[in-house]
């Protein structure tokens, strides 16, 4: 059977035409195979990708079911899912997340809060209080940013530029913008 269509009767396993002489066996194959072949170059090694929310600087969390009392000083960013009870002193951001709640002091670069927070906040350029925020204490930062359903009971002194904690409204007189809710 042919698959190409082919001109004339000449089959497979005949002589060509005009050549008598039968055709010789066709080679057998090496029951080997060959080796493969080697690279002559290094494979390129294995980098993770790189997620575009990644953070830039590292992160510590406490987790939503510890409790935790001590001191917290650090360069990093700090989130509190859990308990906390001390201060957090930080050149990153602090967050407290939604069900969190932190007893204590806090110096941070920049202070998220869903959670509760007893206690004072110090020299923070941005603080925002989401919703479900609970703040009790004085408040400093260059700018603030406070969602309806949040509850704050204190002091607060903002957008004033930087803040200084010996700041405080009796040593400047009657004359310091500040909101005492209560």
């Amino acid at each position: 059977m042919a698959i190409f269509p082919q001109s004339g009767s000449v089959k497979k396993d005949s002589p060509a035409p005009g050549n008598d002489a039968p055709l010789p066996p066709a080679p057998l194959r090496d029951p080997v195979p060959p080796a493969p072949a080697v690279a002559d170059f290094a494979p390129a090694p294995v980098v993770p990708p790189r997620s575009a929310a990644a953070p830039s600087a590292k992160e510590s969390i406490i987790a939503s079911d510890l409790t935790i009392e001590g001191k917290i000083e650090g360069t990093g960013d700090v989130r509190i899912a859990g308990r906390f009870k001390g201060d957090v002193n930080v050149q990153g951001n602090l967050t407290i997340e939604h069900g969190a709640k932190l007893n204590g002091g806090v110096r941070a670069k920049q202070v998220l809060v869903s959670g509760e927070l007893d206690g004072n906040i110090d020299s923070a350029s941005l603080v925002e209080l989401r919703d479900s925020a609970v703040l009790t204490g004085d408040l400093k930062a260059g700018s603030l940013t406070v969602a309806a359903g949040s509850k704050i009971r204190g002091h607060i002194e903002c957008g004033w530029g930087e803040v200084k904690a010996d700041d405080r409204p009796a040593a400047r007189g009657k004359d310091a913008a500040t909101l005492d809710a209560g």
